[in-house]
């Protein structure tokens, strides 16, 4: 019998064929997309012009670069950075929406009651930098050394006032895990935000403050504040006179302000994995390293593969100092 297909055309037999296979077609899975098809939104837990959020733009440019679509950052600041970490922790796990954090997000679930579970709703993806603290003192304060300002503190028992930018502050708690270590009394002087805590320190106010290096160092350079010693277990490169606390004779003392990229628990693998490799990425470009080390900021040096562990290191680490110290929000 003679086959019709065979006086088809070319072109008619791919057509043919085409049709047979539809039915075989439709009943194999839709392929996933590749991400990212759209923006990805950066939320920031602080207002626009701080380290955090300084630091959060220099990178996300060069994230953006990497990933083939614009990284946007959305300041949401309010209690202690819990508003920004419960809109990223309820959102959508999708990769779209990723939280901007820092220190605060190892001591939150210590000080405050959330209607969110830190441990279980979002899930680190990467470190992206890190930056150490200045013991600083009103040039006033009769101490040129560490050891000099914590004599002075323990002849002028619970007289030595010092500043933080908050309860549960990464200042607040470096002058804490130093008054345990030292046996000292130094009195806490809490304020709103790192601006207020250095005008009064300037001013003589408070004698001493931890400030952060991104906002302190100009005062340590125009001699309007004092440093004594960097919370970071090796010496600043801007500061290289200034022994570190370490140096100073408590080996074990480091204290960092740590940034990192956490998403919600629910987000697919491959996009995680995706922004951990634009974070690698962006954090390595001179460019950016050097617009951080011109805000006082290191980039991270441990991979993400590392991240989660330190995070759980730190929430138990300041856990146990809350606790140990008694430390309460007012």
């Amino acid at each position: 019998m003679h086959d019709p297909s065979e006086t088809q055309s070319p072109a008619r037999r791919m057509a043919t064929a085409l049709l047979l296979a539809l039915p075989l077609l439709a009943s194999l899975p839709a392929a996933e997309a590749a991400w990212p098809e759209q923006p990805v939104r950066l939320v920031v837990p602080y207002a626009p012009g701080g380290g955090a959020d300084n630091a959060a733009r220099a990178i996300a440019g060069k994230m953006g670069e990497r990933l083939g679509q614009p990284v946007v950052v959305e300041n949401r600041p309010g209690v202690g950075g819990t508003l920004a970490e419960a809109l990223v922790a309820k959102a959508a796990g999708d990769g779209y929406t990723v939280l901007y954090d820092t220190f605060t997000y190892s001591v939150n679930a210590s000080l405050r009651k959330l209607n969110f579970d830190l441990s279980k709703d979002l899930r680190p993806v990467a470190m992206t930098a890190t930056a150490p603290l200045i013991l600083t003192v009103y040039p006033g304060v009769q101490a040129r050394t560490l050891q000099e300002f914590l004599a002075l503190a323990k002849q002028r028992t619970a007289q030595i006032r010092y500043a933080s930018y908050g309860i549960g502050s990464a200042a607040h708690l470096a002058s804490e895990l130093l008054n345990q270590d030292a046996g000292v009394s130094m009195i806490h002087v809490p304020y709103k935000g790192g601006a207020p805590a250095l005008v009064d320190v300037v001013g003589g106010h408070v004698d001493a403050y931890f400030a952060n290096a991104s906002s302190g160092l100009s005062y340590v350079r125009n001699g309007q504040l004092r440093a004594l010693a960097v919370s970071s277990k090796t010496r600043l490169e801007t500061l290289p006179e200034v022994p570190t606390v370490a140096e100073s004779g408590f080996p074990d003392f480091e204290v960092l302000e740590w940034h990192g990229l956490f998403v919600p628990s629910a987000t697919p693998t491959e996009a995680s994995q995706r922004l951990a490799d634009a974070v690698q990425f962006s954090i390595s470009h001179p460019d950016v390293v050097a617009r951080l080390k011109g805000l006082g900021i290191t980039p991270a040096t441990i991979a993400p593969a590392q991240f989660p562990d330190f995070i759980r290191g730190q929430i138990d680490r300041w856990s146990n100092l809350i606790r140990e110290r008694k430390i309460v929000l007012e």
